[in-house]
């Protein structure tokens, strides 16, 4: 089992806390230690260590061999630039394939800034879908079951019946839905056949290797390049010539939603994106008057439902104050609506068309 951890993000709802050099992965957001470091530790009992491979910026590289020393040096894989899932999935792909000698290994591909409250759950959900996909050509992803209408999530729509017997329900999937409205999100969640799109995957590699060819053509034919180059000195240079050579498109898009066949299975672990500062409020220990705070000393007078959060330890004295998220770091200030948390990225994109480079 070979087991690759997406690192490559740039966290940008998470502003001003996560930016370019310090992105949310390399972050300590929901514990002691940062997302990624949680990340590893719940995938490294699956696997031998050199059969992890993080794939990550060229700018992180450095800071996550610090965040993983005991991570081999060679299995930290450096992207020149970000092109989304697809191409990372593509060269992890190539690499294992040429690692492994052949075409029969199976990797479990997931992010690296997720949070899961049950390892142990985690664990044997994976290895159920490794086991179910070692010998058939499917392509496997897992299936949170919903709790409650999230509308900042994608959805997959299972077929009615379970189609094999297994340790735990896996279906054909019938959709991909997009991020839904309240009204559609509650209407997913009371039908019974959808759930939260995890974006964690499982595959041997002939099957991703053959819908690659099947639907991208072009990026598939830039990988044999990539494959012979792995571990030799020209490694860098065929990586940095494939995604000049490629568009940017995520795995969902590119592969997923029209693969031959794809098999979801039902997860039920304690399961969150942390997409949003709204997510960090819902996971985080409240008040009476449902505050949450991280880093801030809150002194409140008639607000409710706020958070709170300073780089320096800052009293933060709210009135009159309801359903606010307050963010100050030493250079910004984000104050917003938590329903409106999710806009964060819009104020990165305006900051870049402004050049206002130094607050990225």
């Amino acid at each position: 089992m070979y087991i690759v951890l997406m690192a490559g993000g740039a966290g940008t709802r998470f502003w001003p806390l996560s930016r370019f050099e310090t992105p949310k992965q390399l972050l300590k957001i929901a514990g002691e230690k940062t997302m990624l470091q949680e990340t590893f530790d719940r995938v490294a009992p699956l696997t031998d260590k050199d059969k992890i491979l993080i794939i990550t910026g060229a700018h992180l590289a450095q800071k996550v061999a610090e965040q993983l020393p005991d991570l081999p040096e060679k299995n930290i894989i450096a992207e020149p630039f970000g092109r989304n899932t697809a191409p990372c999935i593509a060269l992890a792909s190539a690499i294992i394939r040429k690692r492994s000698g052949g075409d029969g290994a199976v990797s479990v591909i997931l992010p690296a800034d997720h949070l899961i409250g049950d390892d142990e759950a985690f664990r044997e959900i994976i290895r159920g879908a490794v086991e179910h996909a070692r010998e058939r050509d499917v392509l496997m992803t897992l299936g949170i079951k919903p709790a409650y209408p999230e509308t900042g999530y994608g959805y997959i729509q299972r077929e009615e019946a379970p189609c094999c017997v297994s340790r735990f329900p896996i279906y054909k999937v019938k959709t991909f839905a997009e991020k839904p409205n309240m009204e559609t999100a509650a209407r997913f969640l009371e039908s019974g056949d959808f759930y939260w799109n995890s974006g964690i995957f499982v595959w041997n590699i002939r099957s991703i290797m053959n819908e690659f060819q099947r639907q991208m053509t072009d990026m598939y034919e830039m990988l044999p390049a990539v494959e012979s180059a792995v571990d030799g000195p020209a490694m860098a240079a065929a990586i940095e010539h494939m995604y000049s050579s490629i568009r940017p498109e995520s795995i969902d898009y590119g592969i997923m939603e029209n693969a031959a066949d794809v098999r979801v299975i039902e997860s039920e672990f304690n399961w969150n994106d942390l997409g949003s500062w709204e997510a960090v409020y819902n996971i985080s220990p409240k008040t009476k008057d449902e505050n949450a705070h991280m880093q801030a000393i809150p002194m409140t007078l008639d607000s409710r439902n706020n958070f709170f959060y300073t780089s320096s330890g800052k009293l933060v004295a709210a009135i009159d104050v309801e359903d606010m998220i307050l963010v100050e770091t030493e250079d910004t200030i984000l104050l917003c609506k938590r329903q409106s948390s999710q806009r964060v990225k819009e104020i990165v994109d305006k900051l870049k068309i402004k050049d206002l480079t130094q607050y990225l």
